[in-house]
């Protein structure tokens, strides 16, 4: 059984942050453990307050799981503090010394109903220490305006804010997620610096809650399974799509997508696409 490791936030309804990166997990057959990052009080409704968790706390965790289940694919999510992201910089950088291992981080720094998760302080240690770290980045549109300084609102400034990112790595794949386009297209800048577009389909349902984190989730684990470019983004964009197709309302606000969905079926994630 290939272990993979979630670092990201909690989210007490389960539509995304680690509870929904282990579901992910568990429905492409592989392991998940999860380093918490934060605290959030949150529902379908939205968010009402986050808390970071210590600094000290995260990295003895890193530390505690690299020793007994090193991960074979790391998926990094919502870091709440500008000292979380140091923390998990620096664990980065003493595993990479050792073994390779892909990355994927999902650039959490604001939830879907706008409370700030990450401040600036924050932000500007990721892009400094963090990206050039990781092999994989897959910001939205507003996330990728965050991090690049660009005001990204199309298809052209998608492309011109994957370059801007893609200058902060080396190696880095950059997906920019459309999915608060008209037509939701996913962009992908690969690290060779070829762009390609991911045709998306508009799915009418509420349950779209924690998209992000699934797809980033979704993501890792098509590239430990050995995908790689516009196939591992594809079938991990069709994976997301079908969980969003498939999905019971619950709540009285966004809810989560069906991200078990293949095991509903009695299926491996894996074998579909």
């Amino acid at each position: 059984m290939r272990t993979v490791l979630t670092i990201a936030g909690f989210d007490p309804s389960s539509g995304a942050g680690v509870t929904a990166d282990l579901m992910v997990f568990a429905a492409h057959g592989l392991f998940g453990s999860s380093c918490v990052t934060g605290l959030t009080v949150q529902s379908t409704l939205g968010v009402r307050s986050t808390t970071p968790v210590s600094s000290d706390v995260v990295q003895e965790t890193l530390d505690c799981l690299e020793n007994d289940l090193p991960a074979v694919g790391i998926k990094i999510g919502m870091l709440a503090s500008a000292a979380n992201v140091v923390v998990v910089a620096e664990f980065l950088e003493r595993v990479r010394a050792v073994r390779a291992v892909p990355v994927v981080l999902d650039p959490v720094v604001r939830s879907s109903s706008g409370r700030e998760l990450l401040d600036d302080a924050g932000v500007e240690v990721l892009r400094k220490r963090l990206l050039p770290l990781v092999d994989w980045v897959t910001p939205n549109l507003a996330e990728a305006g965050v991090l690049t300084g660009l005001l990204v609102r199309g298809r052209e400034e998608m492309v011109e804010a994957a370059r801007v990112l893609q200058t902060k790595g080396s190696g880095l794949n950059v997906v920019v997620t459309g999915g608060h386009l008209d037509s939701p297209d996913d962009l992908l800048l690969s690290a060779e610096g070829d762009a390609t577009w991911i045709a998306g389909e508009r799915i009418d349902s509420r349950s779209t809650h924690g998209t992000g984190c699934v797809f980033s989730s979704a993501l890792l684990s098509r590239v430990v399974w050995g995908d790689v470019g516009q196939d591992a983004v594809g079938k991990a964009k069709e994976y997301v799509a079908e969980a969003i197709r498939r999905a019971v309302p619950v709540g009285g606000g966004v809810g989560p997508v069906d991200s078990l969905w293949p095991l509903r079926k009695g299926l491996a994630a894996l074998e579909f696409g």
